[in-house]
């Protein structure tokens, strides 16, 4: 496929000639419980514009081939403050700082839990998992509490 130039010889970005960069992830520890668990499949969206409260694929500062996942929480000097929404897992920007820019690489769009185990399969909980099992990645509870308490305290 030959590469799409703009005016100034560069390459243009897929987003900008159509093409979604979007791809899979997966969780592998418990730091962003009880949003996401271990086993979980996120879809996400690379490049995408990362907001205060979105969940974000990282590479680790101090291990840059290990990715990560974490909540954006608020733009610092420096890059982004992170953290999981687990506080028992101290594995965020309480124990690495701020996260810069170059290091965020895709942020969560839907989260899809995986299938109960084998000797859990029956018709009721095979239904109840489909009807949890893909969901939206929103922002953190705590800032929807936030605006709703908002909400009702200008009633």
């Amino acid at each position: 496929m030959q590469e799409q130039l703009d005016e100034r010889g560069h390459e243009l970005d897929r987003e900008h000639r159509g093409l979604l960069r979007i791809g899979l992830a997966e969780v592998y520890n418990p730091s962003m419980v009880p949003t996401l668990n271990p086993g979980d499949q996120l879809v996400v969206r690379y490049g995408a514009v990362v907001r205060p409260g979105d969940v974000v694929v990282m590479r680790h500062p101090f291990r840059q081939d290990l990715l990560i996942v974490k909540r954006a929480v608020e733009r610092r000097e420096g890059g982004w403050w992170v953290m999981g929404d687990n506080p028992l897992v101290e594995n965020d920007s309480r124990e690495f700082g701020t996260v810069p820019d170059e290091l965020v690489v895709a942020r969560a769009w839907v989260r899809l839990r995986r299938p109960p185990g084998a000797g859990q399969r029956t018709p009721g909980t095979l239904l109840s998992w489909a009807a949890a099992a893909v969901r939206p990645v929103r922002s953190s509870a705590r800032s929807s509490e936030r605006s709703l308490s908002r909400r009702l305290r200008a009633r």
